[in-house]
């Protein structure tokens, strides 16, 4: 297997037990191996993790060199700037613990990069795993794309020099959303850029009820208020594709949503308290009084 220079990768963990063997797995599996994994262990409590990171540090068979930094809790924002700070490489990979990467995962985002000079950053689709078993498509784009919705999983390979540029990972962030600032950041640093997506599930995405990815989704419309006046010149610069793209993600909903409660009522299903309640008395200027039409229309229709 060749061994990439140019590339590193920093694994965050804090209390993942065996799961970080999975990741550690993976990136020795790599088609190209990168150059060296540095994982910052972020306060790790519980004892099984913290022994298991010690087996990882003094494992002389591991393909890959393996540097383990250990740190107070602070957060993945922080611990993610802490491993990069560490890199020497043109080309990191952020990882999570307890995620995982296909074999030819940095051969071919890699080489996407390589042959893209205006692409700061790029990914793949995503296979999850757990609660949920599917396949995410993310798009990528430039940052227009990026101020309705994040396109880009948390896993990815950037250009170190954007992450200098950017300011890196905001370390205050530590509810969620730190992966889209981050993206929105190095997009604003470096005009005319656009962060690329290899259009195959190459990461192995965890899903649980209580990860954070789930739990952030609580706060989101705290954290879209932060990164919306964080980002205020991009968002003022890009107001209609912005607004438009929220709109089309808000239209796509109420669509689906539509067709499930057409599909219910064909084939004799009841609905929720809320859809009826809704339809008694749906919202305006949202879409939301022209789904309840064409909804009892086509309950008389049959």
């Amino acid at each position: 297997m060749q061994i990439n220079s140019d590339i590193e990768v920093v694994i965050t963990s804090f209390n993942q037990k065996s799961m970080i063997y999975e990741a550690v797995h993976s990136l020795c599996c790599q088609t190209i191996r990168p150059k060296r994994m540095i994982i910052v262990d972020d306060g790790s409590t519980d004892e099984t993790s913290i022994d298991i990171l010690h087996e990882i540090e003094t494992d002389e068979k591991l393909s890959i060199p393996v540097r383990i930094i250990r740190q107070k809790n602070s957060g993945v924002s922080a611990a993610r700037n802490t491993g990069i700070s560490e890199t020497e490489s043109l080309l990191v990979v952020v990882l999570d613990g307890d995620d995982s990467l296909e074999p030819s995962y940095i051969e071919e985002v890699s080489k996407m990069l390589h042959e893209n000079p205006s692409m700061v950053a790029a990914s793949s689709w995503l296979q999850t795993f757990g609660i949920l078993e599917a396949v995410v498509r993310p798009e990528g784009g430039d940052v227009s794309s990026f101020l309705a919705r994040n396109c880009c999983p948390a896993t990815h390979m950037f250009r170190r020099e954007a992450w200098k540029q950017c300011g890196g990972y905001d370390e205050t962030m530590r509810s969620g959303f730190e992966d889209w600032d981050f993206f929105l950041s190095m997009l604003e640093a470096l005009p005319d850029t656009y962060i690329g997506i290899v259009e195959k599930p190459l990461i192995n995405y965890r899903t649980t009820p209580a990860s954070s990815n789930i739990k952030s989704m609580e706060k989101r419309l705290e954290l879209m208020r932060y990164i919306v006046e964080k980002h205020g010149d991009a968002y003022q610069e890009h107001v209609v594709d912005a607004i438009l793209g929220m709109e089309s993600i808000s239209m796509s909903r109420l669509y689906g949503w539509e067709n499930e409660i057409n599909y219910a009522q064909l084939h004799g299903r009841s609905v929720s308290n809320e859809t009826k309640t809704f339809i008694e008395s749906p919202s305006y200027g949202d879409g939301g009084m022209a789904a309840a039409v064409r909804i009892v229309s086509m309950e008389n229709q049959m």
